[in-house]
């Protein structure tokens, strides 16, 4: 199995945990702002394989307390559901990170234990879904599915939203809160602009807009939070 990127260690990722970071090609959305362009193409050239990543975590056990699948949209790779065993078997606790338009995969993971805690990006608004995801006429059915799935309550889980200044504004929000109405957590992520990113010329928001937006969600969702935000 291709292993198209690794964090050796960070502090972010898996909130309250020091985790690796195990990044996956391919992905079905096509957003302008995605910070891993470079994984969109799941035959791009692997940094390692599965058993190169479980020699890895074998070493590290007792120093590393978790760790985090993200893409491109892990979602998407076969395989996953044998290597989280594999992880599992080893000790770890497992996040997945995941666009949210494979929701029977996500129950299944679910389902089996394998995975332990949950992070679904909320693109924008219904209405600016499609645009934001760079996917003209795209179905959000699977996406209502996985906000439904998760708001069960069986594993912790996030919702979030990258902020982009080009496809944000006052009226995502509420939108936004209408989507996911009653969920645990949210988290609003500042766009940083990177050589990565898959389109030129996007921007940031302001601070002050982050605030308001957050602002703006915390009648929706028990907890809110910003990141990227001085």
């Amino acid at each position: 199995m291709k292993i198209h990127g690794l964090q050796k260690m960070t502090l972010l990722d898996y909130p309250g945990k020091v985790a690796c970071t195990v990044f996956f090609g391919g992905c079905d959305l096509r957003c302008p702002f995605c910070h891993n362009g470079d994984l969109l193409d799941a035959g791009a050239p692997a940094v390692m394989d599965d058993g190169e990543l479980l020699s890895f975590l074998e070493k590290r056990r007792g120093l590393l307390e978790g760790v985090c699948f993200t893409g491109g949209e892990p979602l998407m790779r076969p395989e996953l559901p044998e290597l989280c065993e594999k992880i599992k078997a080893l000790g770890y606790p497992l996040k997945l990170d995941s666009n949210g338009f494979r929701p029977a995969l996500l129950r299944d993971l679910i389902d089996r234990g394998l995975i332990d805690y949950a992070a679904v990006d909320i693109k924008n608004s219904p209405e600016r879904y499609p645009e934001t995801a760079g996917r003209p006429g795209l179905d959000l059915a699977p996406l209502y599915e996985t906000v439904a799935l998760l708001k069960e309550g069986r594993i912790p889980y996030e919702f979030r939203t990258t902020v982009v200044a080009e496809f944000h504004d006052d009226s995502s929000f509420p939108a936004i809160g209408e989507l996911i109405r009653g969920a645990d957590r949210y988290f609003l992520q500042k766009f940083t602009d990177r050589e990565t990113v898959l389109f030129a010329g996007l921007h940031s928001p302001s601070p002050e807009d982050m605030k308001r937006w957050a602002d703006l969600m915390r009648p929706y969702v028990k907890e809110v939070g910003l990141r990227g935000v001085d």
